[in-house]
C-alpha cells in the first residue's frame, strides 16, 4: 500500500494494485478498478515513484534470504520425483 494525501490535506493508504488510470489535469485523479475515483495531491510521478519504491521493497524481502529452511528441499542431489505410467 502507498501512502497519499487528499486535497484537504489528510492522508490515507491506497492498494496500488487497484489503480487503474492516473490523470494529471490541476490536481491529481486516480481511477481505481473498482470505480472508486480519488483527488490527491501527489503528482503522478511522486505516485508511480512510490508504486515502484513498494515493489522493489516486496521483491527484495522475498529474494533476500534464499537459504530459508523452509524452502529447501533435504537431499536434492538424491531427489527423484515418482512419476507412474500407466499402460493400458
Amino acid at each position: 500500500m502507498i501512502r497519499l494525501t487528499r486535497l484537504n490535506g489528510s492522508e490515507f493508504y491506497l492498494n496500488h494494485s487497484l489503480i487503474e488510470t492516473i490523470e494529471e489535469a490541476p490536481d491529481t485523479h486516480l481511477t481505481l478498478s473498482n470505480g472508486n475515483r480519488y483527488l490527491v495531491l501527489e503528482p503522478a510521478r511522486v505516485i508511480i515513484d512510490r508504486i515502484m519504491s513498494m515493489q522493489a521493497q516486496v521483491l527484495r524481502r522475498v529474494t533476500h534470504d534464499s537459504s530459508l529452511k523452509y524452502l529447501q528441499r533435504r537431499n536434492a542431489e538424491s531427489y527423484r520425483p515418482f512419476c507412474r505410467l500407466e499402460r493400458d
